[in-house]
């Protein structure tokens, strides 16, 4: 889970876009690069794989702000979506913070929505993550397609847990950074949560114990 830096005052959190293959994951993540100033990001790193590739990199993004006095960075990476790199996949899902479910919205491109999802959820029981508490979006993608499968049936067919979601045409840019403000906000509240408020607890009752 989130990696914590003493030495560069940065908390690292490992963000993951996942979804079937040629869904925009990829797109996605070179629209944020190209958006992104050089001063606050890493080099991308891409592995090759036949027809889609493995994206990383990481950038301090200014608008989550900090936590206590460590800045946030943001870890993204993205999946192949063809299943014969499950292991690839997998492994990219280790100490995951958050996911961005990237769905495709073509009609004809609804089963690989379905099998991807139930292919992300099998491999976080692996890692016995308890996918609740992981914080997970939906981007239905490519909402340009003439018969674009309604935000309804989507839901209906996706978002059974009932999570966020916004519509996104990631080859125009759009909604990118909706998708990805949303998720950042929900990995820092969940970080608040986990590792900050407990602390300041215990905190607390020392400073109480103390004063007996």
């Amino acid at each position: 889970m989130a990696a914590i830096s003493y030495a560069t005052k940065e908390i690292n959190a490992k963000i993951v876009y996942y979804g079937p293959g040629m869904s925009g994951k990829t797109t996605n993540l070179r629209v944020i690069y190209e958006h992104v100033p050089v001063n606050l990001k890493s080099n991308m790193i891409s592995l090759s794989t036949e027809g889609e590739r493995t994206l990383f990199f990481d950038f301090l993004p200014l608008d989550l702000g900090k936590i206590k006095s460590f800045k946030i960075k943001l870890q993204l990476y993205t999946v192949p979506g063809q299943v014969y790199y499950n292991a690839t996949r997998k492994l990219v899902l280790r100490g995951v913070d958050g996911i961005v479910f990237v769905a495709d919205s073509a009609p004809e491109k609804m089963p690989e929505n379905i099998s991807s999802l139930q292919n992300l959820y099998d491999n976080l029981s692996e890692y016995r993550y308890i996918i609740e508490d992981i914080p997970t979006i939906f981007q239905y993608n490519k909402r340009d397609h003439q018969n674009a499968v309604p935000i309804e049936e989507l839901n209906h067919y996706l978002n059974q847990r009932n999570l966020l979601w916004n519509e996104a045409i990631a080859s125009q840019g759009t909604g990118v950074f909706d998708s990805l403000k949303t998720i950042g906000k929900l990995v820092v509240d969940q970080f608040n949560r986990k590792y900050i408020q407990p602390a300041a607890a215990r905190q607390g009752y020392t400073n109480y114990r103390s004063q007996q």
